[in-house]
């Protein structure tokens, strides 16, 4: 139950072409749409009802009316089943297209006690799930820049997980309502790939001493979306290495009391268990993670 007056969750992306997307086989829907849904997801991370937006633009001269109108529909697409509203913002001519987009969203929980979930705090011997798939958006890239919008027609899935992603709002407010009840879930989105948010969850980014929690993970192959196995074994990969680096997925990652799984596997769709969290270290199925790297927007590669 929401709480007139109650704290907000307030969140900003950028979302920049040739960095984030390529109009290339990005439609004008798929930009309208992403540049939302990415910001609503990291709502969700927190427990948060979406409740509105603004919107800040710089367009090149080549944008035209029916490009903005296709991209506002596909924004609306993504706001519609909250009910968003857009508030306002401001526009500017820019060489390409630069999108910011900031969102805030309401606690949500108890009716006497909203509470905002958030990463940090886990605990060893809490259980590590995943809400949605991971690695699927890794692949959608990777086809998508090869083979441009026609990559569609082999690879739904992962071509809709990289331009329509599916924010997991209602997920988000579930884990918030049990963690009302009982000490709360650590909750986070993943956007730079699970080997990289994984130690963010865990409080050990940044930590030059080493500090934070560890993790044994248990991903098997089975788990992972058939795109994902298909496209591996297709390129000589590993698949589950795939899903540890896959970025943009939007997943939601957390780690709860063991107590806390039966009745979120009975009521979140797609919730997974897979793995629990330790005094160090960071291993999936036995190996080490320590040398395992997702996406980092300073490193390399700093584009799509």
């Amino acid at each position: 139950m929401l709480r007139p007056g109650g704290p907000l969750c307030v969140s900003n992306d950028l979302f920049l072409e040739d960095v984030h997307f390529r109009r290339s086989y990005f439609t004008p829907e798929d930009v309208g749409y992403k540049a939302l849904a990415v910001n609503i997801s990291d709502l969700a991370a927190c427990g948060a009802r979406p409740q509105a937006f603004t919107l800040g633009l710089g367009l090149p001269d080549d944008v035209d009316v029916a490009w903005l109108d296709a991209f506002f529909a596909g924004m609306a697409d993504a706001a519609r089943p909250w009910r968003m509203a857009l508030a306002g913002g401001d526009l500017s001519r820019s060489d390409r297209l630069h999108i910011s987009v900031t969102v805030w969203g309401e606690a949500y929980g108890a009716p006497d006690e909203p509470v905002f979930l958030a990463r940090g705090g886990a605990m060893p011997g809490d259980s590590i799930f995943l809400v949605g798939q991971v690695g699927l958006a890794r692949v959608g890239l990777a086809v998508l820049e090869k083979h441009g919008r026609s990559a569609i027609e082999r690879w739904p899935a992962a071509c809709a997980a990289h331009l329509h992603p599916l924010p997991q709002v209602d997920a988000g407010l579930m884990l918030a309502r049990a963690g009302s009840n009982a000490r709360p879930p650590v909750l986070m989105d993943v956007s730079d790939g699970l080997a990289r948010d994984l130690p963010r969850l865990l409080d050990r980014s940044g930590r030059k001493d080493g500090g934070g929690l560890g993790a044994a993970l248990v991903l098997p192959r089975g788990q992972l979306h058939p795109e994902v196995s298909r496209y591996a074994e297709a390129h000589g990969l590993d698949p589950v290495e795939q899903a540890l680096l896959g970025g943009e997925d939007y997943a939601l990652l957390g780690a709860c009391a063991p107590d806390m799984l039966p009745p979120l596997h009975a009521a979140i769709p797609g919730f997974m268990t897979i793995g629990v969290v330790t005094e160090e270290g960071l291993t999936c199925n036995n190996r080490s993670l320590e040398d395992v790297r997702g996406f980092d927007h300073f490193g390399e590669a700093r584009h799509v």
